[in-house]
């Protein structure tokens, strides 16, 4: 059974997407599962979250295959075959980095145009379409991989429409705001849209086509992040946009209606509700570590070391639900 690639995506940008991928990945690999995080972001957060400057300079200075962009270039340039991703080594040898590339938003051209070439039953366009399924699959099996991780960028391009084919399930990380209820807006039709033309497009690739991704897209559920508290409670600015999330979620992505609607803390799809860590993040940056790795030794004293233990217990929290949630799916 191959490796789930989980997608992590939303229209609005700013939401802490980026992040939750990086803590999500590390803490994977802290309860023991091997894990690939996948960049498939031509901006390359994902990458500048695990490496430094001069490490992501020899990156792209090298041959390109540790690279999602160097994988594909080959083939974008009239090669038949796609190239061997060569994952990147993290600090944990459970955890492995495909790294992104700025030279991928070169590929968004040939993925916009194979789109509506694969309703003529074109190969190529096909494997243009596939093209990231297949690097994630080939670097989850040379690392032996339980989970891949994906983050991809905050837009609704030809780029996303195929990380989101080659994905098996999706959750939406979005912030208490009118703007990431107006990200679910848009991406939520999109995403359905997006599903059922893949579906309509497999109907028509050709017999002899290999394997091709299936398109599941399977939505777990969202993450609520940065909402702001006090005594354990929500603020009064951000309670009504929180309270709105999990009926604009029925609505936007999963195209239902649910009368009462749940509140958030008591509605199966709200897989986590996480607090800011202001206070944290300049240290993590800094050690180059998850949050919740902080110690003493990073700068973590006091408060600092509560809240990172405090981070530690929230993530542990939200992995758990995501490798149940997807127990489950498996078993569906």
């Amino acid at each position: 059974m191959t490796a789930p690639i989980v997608t992590l995506i939303n229209n609005k940008g700013g939401v802490g997407k980026t992040s939750l991928v990086y803590h999500l990945a590390w803490m994977l690999a802290d309860l023991g599962h091997r894990v690939v995080a996948a960049d498939l972001d031509p901006q390359a957060n994902l990458t500048s979250a695990f490496l430094d400057e001069r490490e992501i300079e020899d990156l792209w200075d090298s041959d390109g295959r540790s690279t999602v962009w160097g994988s594909i270039r080959p083939f974008h340039e009239g090669e038949s075959a796609l190239t061997p991703a060569r994952p990147r080594r993290t600090g944990d040898d459970r955890l492995v980095l495909v790294a992104g590339d700025l030279g991928l938003s070169a590929f968004e051209d040939d993925l916009s145009g194979a789109w509506p070439e694969c309703l003529d039953g074109k190969a190529r366009a096909f494997r243009v379409m596939s093209a990231f399924w297949w690097v994630l699959n080939d670097a989850a099996t040379a690392h032996g991989a339980d989970i891949v991780l994906v983050d991809v960028g905050p837009s609704l391009g030809a780029i996303n429409r195929a990380a989101l084919v080659a994905s098996d399930h999706v959750i939406f990380p979005v912030a208490p705001d009118l703007f990431s209820l107006q990200g679910l807006r848009n991406l939520g039709p999109t995403l359905a849209g997006w599903r059922a033309g893949w579906q309509e497009r497999l109907k028509r690739r050709p017999s002899r086509l290999e394997v091709l991704p299936g398109g599941a897209m399977e939505v777990l559920g969202y993450v609520v992040m940065g909402h702001a508290v006090r005594l354990d409670r929500p603020v009064k600015a951000y309670q009504r946009w929180l309270n709105e999330i999990p009926g604009e979620f029925r609505t936007s992505v999963l195209q239902q209606s649910e009368d009462p609607v749940p509140p958030p803390e008591n509605d199966p799809y709200c897989l986590a509700q996480l607090k800011h860590y202001r206070s944290l993040m300049p240290l993590a940056q800094e050690a180059r570590k998850p949050m919740f790795a902080l110690k003493p030794a990073d700068g973590a004293f006091g408060g600092h070391y509560q809240a990172a233990q405090g981070a530690y217990a929230d993530f542990r929290a939200l992995t758990t639900t995501l490798l149940n949630r997807l127990a489950l799916s498996r078993s569906s």
